[in-house]
């Protein structure tokens, strides 16, 4: 799982090699949703992006709000991009 800082670096740069050392699960958790449209859609909103090796080859899936997301490397997991968006955020004293 990767925390978005720099979406050029985790959308376009790390995903080839990623791809090429055959990580079979990839995760962009953009909780700011700083990535360009073109890879988060439009309009802009928190969200994330699971990409799976099938075949040599990432796939991707999206996700946002109350959407449990999916995973084959966690097939049990039961969160959703509120409750892990929720979670990243400062906690108040």
């Amino acid at each position: 799982m990767k925390i978005t800082s720099n979406w050029r670096d985790d959308y376009e740069r790390k995903l080839p090699d990623y791809e090429e050392m055959g990580i079979a699960e990839y995760w962009i958790v953009d909780y700011l949703a700083l990535g360009a449209s073109r890879h988060i859609g439009s309009p802009k909103q928190p969200l994330i992006t699971v990409y799976q090796l099938l075949d040599g080859e990432y796939q991707f899936m999206q996700f946002r709000g109350t959407e449990p997301v999916r995973s084959q490397v966690f097939p049990n997991l039961s969160l959703s991009v509120d409750d892990i968006i929720a979670a990243l955020q400062p906690r108040q004293k």
